[in-house]
Order: C-alpha cells, then structure tokens, then sequence
C-alpha cells in the first residue's frame, strides 16, 4: 500500500511517500524551484502544492499518481469552518479588505481566511490537472477517484510525526509551533501504534508566534529566521526578561496565555533589515530565549506528571531550537528525549502519511524507525560526469575520495561535498555540506563569508559517535543536529572554529551505517590532524534553500569563494582563485599558454 504525504498549507512544502508502513522518499520543494521554503504562508499561496517533490517520491517507487492508495494532506480545514457557514457553498471577499476592516473586525472573521481554506478544500482537485507540464509524465490522466484523499489535523501530523518513527514505543508528546488550524500547542501520549490527545493551546496564545513576532522586530523573515535570533541571543544579557515573564501566563493543565503586547512601546523602534546591531538587540534575543526555556520547562514538567512516561518525543517549528533542546535534555523531567529533525511544517507531511498508513493497514506495532534523514535524491558517478562533461568544467577523478578530501581539509580548504541521497529536514547532514577545518580559529569567519552570513553566526561541529564525549560535555547519540553541547574545555583551543561565543556547539554525530563515506572521511581527518571533528553547515548561500543536484552544486560552487568541490568521485578545484590577474600578469599568463 503506498501513502502520498503533503505539506502545502503555511511554508516548507514537502512530500514523502510511504510503503507499508516504512518511508521510502521524502524532500522539500524548495530543492526543486530554488525557492527558500518553497513560498511564503499568506492565504494566495495555499494552492500551490509540492509538485516536484511529488514527482521526485513517485520516481524512487516508479510509479505513477493513480497507483497511490492514500493520500495523506497535513491540515484539516473542517476545523475551521464553522457551523454556519458548513454548507454554505458561496462567500464573498472584499475587492480592498482594509477598506472594510470594521465590518470585519464586528464579524470577526478575516476574509482571507476563506480564500485560504477554498484552496486547501479544492488540493485534491488541483493535484490532478494543476502540476507543471514538464512533470506530466507521473500525473497525466488521474483523477480524484484514483485514491482516497485525508486532511489530517495538522498538530497530530506534527506528533505522528515525532512519536511514530522514534525510538521509543510509549512516550509523551509535545507539538510547538507558530499555529495549525486551530492549535498552537498539543500535548498528546503515544503508546504503541496510537496517540491520544491529552490537552491543547488555541490561537492566539503561541510560543511559535511570540518568537516569530521578535523575528520581524530584530529586522529578520519571520516564518524563516527565527534560528538567527537563537544564534544572536548568545551575545545578549537577559535584562528583559521580567517584561517577557509579564506576557506569559501559564495556567493549569499546561495551558498559557500570551498578551497581544506592542514590542515597540515596549522596546522601542524596532531594527530595519541590515541596520547594525547593539547591545539593545542582543539583549532581547537573550530574554525571549531565556524565559522560552523556562516556560517550556514548565510546561514539560506538567506533562511528564501527567502522562508519567520517561521519554519525551517533540515536533513543531519550536523543536528545531537546539538551545532549547539542550536545556529540556539537561534540567526536563524526561530521561530520553527524541526530536524529530523535520520538526518544522515539512515534517507534517510525513507524520500524516504514517498515521494513515497505520490506520487503513490497521497495524498495532510500530513499523519504521527514522535512524538518518537521507531520503532525497542521490546521482551516482555516470550522471555526475556526464553533466561535468556536458558543462565542460575541468575535474579529476579520486581514487580514496575519504583520504584525497581530508588532506584538503587539513589544508585549511574549504570544501563543497555533494555525496548520496539528500538530507530530508533544515540540517545538512553530511551529504548536501560545505565542510572545513575546525583547527583554524579563523574558519568560522571565513565561512560566513563565503554563504554571505552575519557574523554572529556560529558553525556546527560534525563529530565521529565514538569520539563525540572526549570533545564535547556530555555528548551521546545526536545524529541530526537538534542538541548544543559544551565544548569540552581540554579540546577547545583544538577546534576554536565551532566553539560558540557562549561555549557551545550544535553537535551532529556520525556513525558508519548512517553514512559510510562521511564517516570515512571524519576517520581520515582524525589520523592526519589527531582531530575527529569537522565544521558542517549546509551547501548554501544566504537565501537560497540546499542544493539538490550537480547542477545546483556547481552553480553554486562557481558563484562562491569554496577552494573545491567533491561531488560523486569527482574533484573540482579552483586552482586560480589567489593568483594576481592584474593585465601584465594576464598577457604573461596568456603569452605562455599561446
């Protein structure tokens, strides 16, 4: 039985398929059009569904959209449509909404709102005649009648999604995120196959939205660089943390409420885009940070006496602060907590595909565990040189990719590593990279530069398993880069490159059956250097999602200061990049080669 899992209401648009219960294929449609998160979350966008990611699942199992079972789409919209207006088969928009704002605000219904869930109700249909004509091959000629189409809540896609593939077969659930249809908060118990709702928070009271609000105010993309605020908090004092205290007021059975605050009146102007920072700015990412960690530790500790379990499993927009993380694996009341690493709304989509998977397969034991995110495309070596062949760009096959690349790396290069099947999730994980040395305190400089970064930003470590507690305190199993860690105070002066301003890093470990050849080259590093920790961050640059193919690859490698790119067995190197290229060197250069 195969299950088609879709995103495609706020951001992240994603799909995943699943085959008996086991996931096959899942990617983000932003590695498709290039377009970061695949498009923004106003209401005009709903329509818009993950067409290439569709396309990309189907292709891994070879089939087509009509030999899909079950459908699986991560928002249910019957939550939100009220009694009234259940049956009512017309509504009206405004032409100029704001012009009538005080008709809306008497009703209390945005107008938007209906505009934005006609999408979603109309998705099965569009799904069948709206996919772009180039992808006509895996779509031409079904209909609605082919499968069977589920909205799914869009908070219990988010659990299914935490719980079902993790570890654990019982655990309490926690879902944070800016807001599905209703909910911004669930709070549910998983034991074996099923997942029960114990409690919930209602919009407008959101953790997800409150730090999304802060975004927009320090002048960054709410919906989009929130993980910045968290990297900027580092540097602040927590000197407002009474006046964000004063907004949250947390209630029994785990429910809070958030005041609608001004932060202007309150913090005064807010930063514009690109306008300098000061201690004002990092002052207030230091106090939302803090008192989130407090409030969501308070939080844990109620459902952990109410569910009395010991793991915790976590999922939503608000599951991907690995500050946060660290603090509820460190001082929670949970002993083992799994995140899982498409916490943000990409995930959903595969959550609603396992909960209706195990619901028609009607299976009472967990059939999947989610042990890597490597379930993007791949390219083998043919198609790799065929393109390169076709571009004309100059490479050289390696024989020891592993040992070849790290005598690159401990040569201070900085190096693009395109190998396998592509990471599903925000993280790079090892095989979409740009990676480095640690040893050189310069690096994470260097790196900001060439992705266009703040400088504030940090790097993250990639670190061999077994190696991973004798460098960073504390460290286990963290193989999705979800939990910061101090860095081990004998080993920091070693790889100054990922250490924080605060004295941590975001830790990924890898082990050899998630990643053989990454793991390899992390072996080889670590028997030239004595260090088995390499900087890992994604293969980017600032505004543009993860490359996918070898074509995104070399673009971007070309259009950026890296010193090489592995991609496949191939090298490719910028031998030139330093040379002076003033004229008389040039007509020197060029007079040789003539």
């Amino acid at each position: 039985m195969y299950t088609l899992g879709i995103n495609a209401v706020f951001h992240d648009s994603a799909a995943c398929l699943i085959k008996d219960g086991v996931l096959i294929a899942a990617a983000e449609e932003e590695r498709f059009t290039h377009i970061k998160h695949g498009k923004r979350p106003i209401p005009f966008s709903t329509y818009e569904l993950p067409f290439h990611a569709i396309d990309y699942c189907l292709q891994v199992a070879n089939i087509h959209l009509k030999d899909v079972d079950h459908i699986a789409y991560s928002f249910n919209p019957e939550l939100l449509i009220s009694g009234e207006h259940k049956y009512d088969p017309f509504t009206t928009i405004p032409f100029y909404p704001q012009r009538h704002k005080n008709d809306i605000d008497r009703v209390g219904q945005n107008p938007w709102e209906n505009l934005f869930l006609s999408f979603i109700l109309n998705a099965p249909a569009h799904l069948t005649d709206g996919y772009p004509h180039h992808l006509q091959k895996r779509f031409k000629g079904c209909t609605t009648a082919d499968w069977e189409w589920h909205f799914v809540d869009h908070h219990l896609s988010h659990a299914a999604s935490a719980y079902l593939p993790s570890p654990f077969k019982e655990a309490a659930i926690l879902t944070l995120d800016g807001r599905g249809e209703i909910a911004t908060t669930t709070y549910n118990l998983g034991e074996q196959n099923t997942i029960a709702r114990i409690a919930q928070v209602d919009m407008p009271h959101s953790l997800g939205l409150l730090y999304e609000r802060i975004t927009s105010y320090l002048g960054f993309l709410h919906s989009s660089d929130e993980y910045r605020v968290m990297a900027l908090a580092s540097y602040g004092k927590p000197t407002f943390q009474n006046d964000f205290r004063e907004m949250i007021t947390i209630e029994n059975s785990g429910r809070y409420t958030i005041g609608n605050e001004n932060f202007e009146n309150r913090f005064g102007s807010a930063r514009k885009h690109n306008e300098p920072f000061n201690s004002h700015h990092f002052n207030i990412a230091r106090s939302l940070q803090l008192v989130l960690e407090e409030t969501v530790l308070e939080l844990t500790d109620w459902l952990q006496l109410k569910t009395k379990k010991h793991n915790l499993c976590l999922a939503g927009g608000v599951a991907l602060n690995c500050v946060l993380n660290g603090k509820l694996r460190d001082h929670g009341p949970f002993k083992n907590i799994w995140v899982q690493p498409a916490s943000g709304d990409s995930g959903t989509a595969l959550g609603a595909a396992l909960w209706i998977d195990k619901e028609k397969r009607n299976s009472r034991e967990k059939d999947f565990m989610m042990n890597h995110t490597y379930w993007g495309p791949s390219y083998g070596d043919h198609e790799i040189e065929k393109f390169l062949k076709w571009v004309k760009v100059p490479y050289v096959k390696l024989d020891d990719i592993a040992f070849q690349t790290a005598e690159l790396l401990a040569d201070n290069k900085i190096i693009g590593w395109f190998q396998g099947r592509m990471e599903f999730g925000p993280r790079a994980l090892g095989s979409r990279s740009i990676l480095a040395s640690p040893i050189d305190p310069e690096m994470q400089k260097r790196l900001n530069e060439v992705k266009h970064r703040e400088d504030f930003r940090p790097v993250a470590p990639v670190v061999l398993e077994e190696d991973a507690a004798e460098w960073f305190s504390g460290a286990g199993v963290s193989p999705f880069m979800l939990f910061v860690n101090d860095v081990a105070a004998d080993k920091a002066d070693q790889i100054p490159a990922v250490k924080h301003v605060d004295g941590t890093a975001r830790i990924q470990t890898i082990n050899e059956t998630q990643h053989l050849l990454y793991y390899n080259l992390l072996k080889a590093f670590k028997a030239k250097t004595g260090v088995p920790v390499l900087v890992n961050t994604s293969f980017n640059t600032l505004g543009k999602p993860i490359v996918c193919s070898p074509r995104d690859a070399v673009e971007c490698f070309w259009s950026s200061p890296f010193d090489a790119l592995v991609i496949g067995s191939f090298l490719i190197e910028k031998k030139d990049g330093n040379q002076d290229f003033s004229s008389d060197t040039y007509l020197q250069k060029a007079g040789t080669l003539s």
